[in-house]
Parts: structure tokens; C-alpha cells; sequence
């Protein structure tokens, strides 16, 4: 073959290492898929809606329930029906009792709980929406640690890192939203 028709050699090796380096960023993107949030920056004193997306079952299994443990200072929470998903959710008393335009409350909703069939192969979200209050304290974040209940196992995506660290260094981080200051 003429030297003609192929590309000089750093144009080939330019290739390969883009391709090598693409492959690497889908592998490693798809290896460390977790459950998260949509949304990962929301004001205090403000309404939120949680869309928690979930990317995989477990190990190849499917989805069969998701469970999430609603964070103190998240209060008035309703969770969105899903399509073929029952929901359920569990209520119990606040730690303190919150402002909740002009009304006191101090109880609500602590877990919200879908329960279903998400095969592996596919991606889901699921939705609620509540009040973030403005007791809280502006650049800190708010973990949902949500449980992934599967067929086969389950994933718990409830590791909060302790203070000045990464969450990305976790295995199994909690989805979280970080806080800022009211509008």
C-alpha cells in the first residue's frame, strides 16, 4: 500500500488514543452510575422537586422497589404517582417543628417507597417535591439516602461523606442536593 493512501503515523496514533480514551470515560461513566438527583443545587426557603434518577438494577437484576429516607428540613413532602408503581409512604414526627407558611409542622412525610419492575436495561426517574426550610444552613447539602431493592441483591446508596470530603470517593454515595442561600 502507498504511503499515499494512509495516514502518517501520529494521525493514527492520535485515533487510537482518542478512541481508547472515549471507551475509558464510557466504561468508567457507566461503572460508577448511581442513583442521583436531577437537580443538584436548590435555595433554602424554597420549593424542590426531587427527581431521583436511577440509571440500573443490580448486577444485571432488576428494580423492584425504591425506597427514600426523606432528610430533616425536607417537609411537606408529596411524591408523584409512577405508572404501573404503588406507592406508599411512611409519616412520622420532625426533629423540631417547622414554619410552613405561617403554620407550625411537626410531622410529615419521613419515606417514600415505589414499588415495581424497572428491568436493568433501562432508566427511570422517580419524582417528589417538598419544602426545603430555611432553618437549614445555606452550602451544606441535602442527602436522600435512597435504597434500591432488586430481584437479585440491592444497591444502598447511602453513604454521606463526612465533612470536607468528596462524595465521589464513596461507593455507594446517598443522592444529594446542595443548599444555597434563600432568593
Amino acid at each position: 500500500m502507498s504511503g499515499h493512501f494512509r495516514a502518517p503515523f501520529w494521525r493514527r496514533v492520535s485515533a487510537y488514543l482518542a478512541s481508547a480514551c472515549v471507551a475509558f470515560v464510557w466504561v468508567a461513566s457507566t461503572a460508577e452510575a448511581h442513583v442521583s438527583l436531577a437537580v443538584q443545587e436548590a435555595p433554602l426557603n424554597s420549593t424542590y422537586k426531587a427527581i431521583i434518577q436511577v440509571p440500573h438494577g443490580c448486577d444485571g437484576s432488576p428494580t423492584l422497589k425504591l425506597r427514600v429516607k426523606i432528610p430533616e428540613g425536607f417537609i411537606a413532602v408529596k411524591p408523584m404517582p409512577k405508572a404501573g408503581w404503588t406507592l406508599e409512604t411512611v409519616k412520622g414526627k420532625y426533629q423540631k417543628t417547622y414554619d410552613y407558611y405561617g403554620t407550625p409542622l411537626a410531622e410529615g412525610v419521613t419515606e417514600v417507597i415505589w414499588t415495581g419492575n424497572l428491568v436493568d436495561s433501562h432508566y427511570d426517574e422517580f419524582v417528589l417535591r417538598g419544602r426545603i426550610s430555611d432553618g437549614l444552613p445555606a452550602g451544606t447539602t441535602l442527602y436522600f439516602p435512597s435504597v434500591q431493592e432488586c430481584e437479585n441483591g440491592a444497591e444502598r446508596w447511602i453513604e454521606i461523606p463526612a465533612a470536607g470530603k468528596d462524595p465521589h470517593d464513596l461507593e455507594h454515595p446517598a443522592p444529594g442536593v446542595k443548599l444555597t442561600p434563600a432568593k
